[in-house]
C-alpha cells in the first residue's frame, strides 16, 4: 500500500510539474465560465446578425435566453474538454515506455499493477475534479442569471455524460498496454467511441451504447426519461471495469 501511495502521490507531482494540472484546470475554468456567458450573449450575437442578414433578406427570430440555454451549451462544450482532456493524458503510459524509467520503477520491486492503478486513478481523479469544476461554475453563473427551476434531471445527465468520459479514459491505460506509440493510444480510443457510435446505430442496440450518454441532454427539457439510459449506464459501468481488468493483463505482459 505504501509503494502505491508514493507512486500515486509521484504521478500526481507529475502532473503539477509538466504543467498539464494547470493547463487542464484554466481550461476547465474557461469552458465553465463559457457556457452562461455564450447564452448571456446569445440575443446581442442575434441582433448583430439579424441587422446584417435583413440586407440579404433573412430575418431572425427573437430567441428566448434561459437556463436550459446555458445547459445546452455546458452539454455541447464538454464534449470537447473530454477530448483535449484525452489528448493530454494519452501520453502518460507512453512517455515513461520511452524513458525508459518504469524499468527502473519496476526493478526496485513495485508491482505492475500498481503502477497501472496509480495512472489510471490519477486520470480518473483528474477528470472528476475538472469535471465538478466545470460543472459547479457553470451550475452557480446560471442559477445567478436565470430560474433553474425550468431544467429537469441536470444531475443525471451531467453523471451520464461523466461516466462516458470515464469510459473513455479507461481506453488509454488499456491501449497502452498493447502499443507503445500516444497516436496509436489516441487511435484506439477514437476507434473505440466510433465503434460505440456505429453500435448505437443498430436499432435493437442503441439503448445499449456507450454513445448514447452523449445525448441525455434530451433530459433537460424532459423529453427523454431516466429509463431509457439506464441500460446505458450499466453496459459503460461493465465496460469501465473490463477495460481496467484487460489493461491489468496487457500491462502485465507488456515488455517495457
Amino acid at each position: 500500500m505504501k509503494q502505491f501511495l508514493t507512486f500515486t502521490k509521484k504521478e500526481l507531482l507529475e502532473q503539477l510539474r509538466t504543467g498539464k494540472l494547470l493547463i487542464l484546470t484554466i481550461l476547465f475554468i474557461l469552458f465553465g465560465i463559457m457556457n452562461p456567458a455564450m447564452a448571456k450573449l446569445t440575443p446581442w450575437i442575434m441582433e448583430i446578425s439579424a441587422d446584417r442578414l435583413a440586407e440579404s433578406g433573412m430575418i431572425l427570430q427573437k430567441t428566448e435566453v434561459n437556463a436550459l440555454t446555458s445547459w445546452a451549451q455546458f452539454f455541447k462544450n464538454m464534449p470537447i474538454a473530454l477530448i483535449i482532456f484525452i489528448v493530454m493524458s494519452g501520453n502518460i503510459f507512453t512517455t515513461e515506455y520511452q524513458t525508459g524509467t518504469l524499468i527502473n520503477v519496476v526493478t526496485k520491486g513495485i508491482k505492475r499493477y500498481k503502477i497501472l492503478a496509480a495512472k489510471t486513478i490519477v486520470m480518473a481523479l483528474l477528470w472528476t475534479l475538472e469535471y465538478l469544476l466545470a460543472f459547479g461554475i457553470t451550475y452557480v453563473y446560471t442559477a445567478y442569471f436565470w430560474d433553474e427551476s425550468i431544467v429537469r434531471n441536470v444531475a443525471f445527465a451531467s453523471f451520464s455524460l461523466f461516466l462516458a468520459g470515464l469510459w473513455l479514459i479507461s481506453i488509454i491505460p488499456l491501449a497502452s498496454g498493447l502499443t507503445s506509440q500516444s497516436f496509436a493510444v489516441l487511435l484506439t480510443t477514437g476507434a473505440a467511441f466510433l465503434a460505440a457510435y456505429l453500435f448505437g446505430m443498430l436499432p435493437d442496440c442503441a439503448d445499449f451504447s456507450p454513445s448514447r450518454l452523449f445525448s441525455s441532454p434530451a433530459l433537460l427539457t424532459g423529453e427523454g426519461r431516466l429509463t431509457d439510459y439506464t441500460p446505458a449506464l450499466v453496459t459503460t459501468s461493465l465496460l469501465l471495469v473490463l477495460n481496467t481488468a484487460a489493461a491489468v493483463i496487457f500491462f502485465n505482459k507488456k515488455s517495457l
